[in-house]
């Protein structure tokens, strides 16, 4: 996913950096991985605070993702790389989590332009 292969693609929603890849093999929905650097976050403490609220917002906005992903019938591995030095509002991290969920739609919507998605399913 990270040497820039066929299929990794990435953005960046400040302070996260987000790369997806269509996993067709994967056994879930959606592999997720959640990375915060010990460059920036010398404490465990503080590293492990920032990966649980990343994992709280991930969960409380999977769906917009999962809905999609269960529509298309498409499995996907996706990281969120956590880029900021400094530690953020639980609240603030979970606006651009939703954000970058929306964010990842739209690319994946300009990727197979041919695959509208309705209520009903993929047409």
């Amino acid at each position: 996913m990270f040497t820039g292969g066929a299929g990794a693609h990435s953005f960046t929603v400040f302070p996260l950096r987000v790369v997806y890849l269509t996993e067709p093999e994967l056994k879930s929905q959606a592999s997720v991985l959640i990375s915060v650097s010990k460059r920036y976050f010398k404490h465990a403490v503080d590293r492990n605070r920032v990966k649980r609220q990343l994992r709280e917002a991930y969960r409380l906005n999977k769906h917009i993702l999962l809905d999609l992903l269960a529509k298309r019938n498409e499995k996907m591995a996706v990281s969120f790389i956590y880029l900021s030095n400094d530690l953020m509002p639980t609240g603030f991290i979970m606006k651009r989590m939703k954000i970058a969920l929306e964010k990842m739609l739209e690319k994946m919507a300009m990727e197979h332009p041919n695959t509208e998605v309705h209520e009903e399913g993929v047409v």
